[in-house]
């Protein structure tokens, strides 16, 4: 069984890369752990299987999800309904002159919105997606950029939901280990230099940007530019606003820029307030220790409601009829039908993995023979794999952390620890960051406009050189001690790879 219980997660992936027919796939490979669960006999596979998917739809946080995404679609509709999405690009468009500049914008403002990462791609995609499109960006190019800023800006902050997560397991790991001199967040702040791999995929974004492309990207960018086709001819993007809901609302009152920015900006304090507000900020508690106990679905699912009742009210003051207004949203609902089924297929496959015992088994491969010297590379690796098989960066640090933490303590002491937190949670953000079975991967693929799998080939090269540079940086860390300057070691690499591939490029 314990051979076996890596099967589903590989036949996803690998299904969904060959065949491109995501939901197709990932069904298969649900049904495949079904199988290996039911000891073989197809019926009782049939049953695992929509056990599993039962199971995870009455999840009170994963039922509150898929509320949030309708908001976010019914939201993101009324945007563009209303207008504002046009506003923002006639705002903009004497400043924004080329797709550099039209990407760089998304990349600041991929950075700016850090304290949630699916707010992130809502917010990015829609500011940005038609900026890139009039300046021939490719879809692909673009749902890169907006994946390799969200996860990586909300686990290192300043202040995001993440953290709060993050800082409540090492606290838990702490307890364990009856460590009360040392604050949690204190170690998380020593973690992040050595958070690899989010750090430099940040980097790596502006080199690509400002660089040239490689790979699947330089092919697509290559189409884009040449014929203005924005995703290939055999793609199938998740969802499309234009498409869905045709042209923007015609009235005599010109739109305002302002039909766009309150929404966001609804839904951005909506969303610090109910993230604090959830986790007990009313009874005194600061906006971190709130952070560590916040109930995250509520608190965003309150934010994209804001979001919708503000395009609401604008789009009956723009002059759309009731029934205008109501369709706008269920055909914005509508939009995030294929993320709202590929999300259910997704964590079946997660619960899949967890009854047949796939994170425990990985790390029962690898506890035996580590050692200081490797044990961060080591624990890399193993969040690299988990996180990528799972699609949730979450889940493997929920694994990680609590077997990790009082290793590298038994090991080196507390020290140590801050290297293997890093080490963890920049696994974990590689695999959420290019599987194509993570929420955040998908979010991205939804507000950029992009063929899923088109999205997830496209940005693989440059995550694996990302996360290589990263991983000989935890192996040169037995030799240097000094994080700064393996950072700086680390730029330079990723920086002289990026250029010399780029050079290469027979697409460029």
């Amino acid at each position: 069984m314990d051979v076996l219980s890596i099967v589903p997660p590989l036949v996803a992936v690998v299904l969904a890369i060959v065949t491109r027919r995501v939901l197709l796939s990932l069904f298969l490979s649900i049904w495949v752990g079904g199988l290996i669960a039911a000891n073989g006999n197809p019926f009782g596979a049939v049953a695992e299987t929509f056990t599993w998917m039962k199971d995870v739809m009455i999840d009170p946080w994963n039922a509150r999800f898929l509320v949030l995404i309708a908001f976010l679609g019914a939201g993101a509709a009324l945007l563009f309904k209303t207008g504002g999405t046009e506003a923002l690009i006639k705002t903009f468009e004497k400043r924004i002159t080329n797709g550099k500049r039209s990407l760089l914008f998304a990349y600041i403002l991929g950075i700016l919105i850090f304290f949630n990462d699916y707010v992130n791609s809502v917010i990015v995609g829609n500011a940005s997606k038609d900026l890139n499109a009039r300046y021939r960006v490719s879809r692909e190019k673009l749902a890169y950029v907006l994946d390799a800023t969200a996860a990586p800006m909300a686990t290192i902050g300043p202040v995001s939901d993440w953290i709060g997560f993050q800082v409540a397991l090492i606290a838990a790991s702490f307890a364990s280990l009856s460590l009360t001199d040392v604050q949690p967040y204190a170690m998380f702040l020593q973690s992040i230099p050595w958070n690899f791999y989010a750090i430099l995929s940040l980097l790596a974004v502006l080199t690509v940007i400002l660089g040239k492309d490689f790979g699947p990207m330089a092919k697509a960018e290559k189409r884009a530019r040449e014929t203005g086709k924005l995703v290939d001819d055999e793609a199938v993007p998740l969802s499309s606003v234009e498409h869905d809901l045709g042209e923007p609302f015609e009235s005599e009152q010109k739109a305002s820029v302002w039909y766009f920015v309150l929404p966001l900006v609804t839904l951005i304090v909506v969303g610090v307030f109910g993230l604090w507000y959830t986790g007990g900020g009313m009874e005194g508690l600061s906006l971190m220790e709130a952070l560590e106990n916040t109930d995250v679905s509520v608190a965003l699912t309150w934010a994209a409601f804001a979001m919708t009742l503000v395009g609401f009210i604008i789009g009956l003051r723009r002059g759309m009829s009731l029934k205008e207004c109501e369709e706008t949203v269920l055909a914005g609902i509508r939009t995030m039908l294929p993320a709202l089924i590929i999300m259910v297929l997704a964590w079946s496959i997660g619960a899949v993995v967890d009854s047949l015992g796939t994170a425990e088994f990985v790390v029962r491969l690898t506890e035996g023979w580590m050692t200081t010297s490797l044990l961060p590379l080591l624990i890399f690796v193993i969040a690299m794999f988990i996180s990528f098989a799972t699609g949730t960066s979450w889940g493997t640090m929920t694994i990680l952390t609590p077997i990790a933490v009082p290793l590298a303590f038994t090991i080196s002491g507390v020290e140590f620890i801050p290297i293997v937190i890093g080490a963890i949670f920049a696994g974990a953000i590689f695999g959420d960051h290019i599987s194509p079975i993570s929420d955040t991967t998908v979010m991205a693929s939804i507000f950029a406009g992009s063929d899923h799998i088109a999205h997830v080939t496209t940005q693989i090269p440059y995550a694996l050189v990302t996360a290589s540079v990263a991983g000989l940086l935890y192996i040169l860390s037995a030799f240097i001690g000094s994080v700064i300057v393996l950072l700086l070691i680390g730029i330079v690499l990723q920086t002289f790879l990026f250029r010399f591939f780029g050079r290469r490029s027979f697409y460029n």
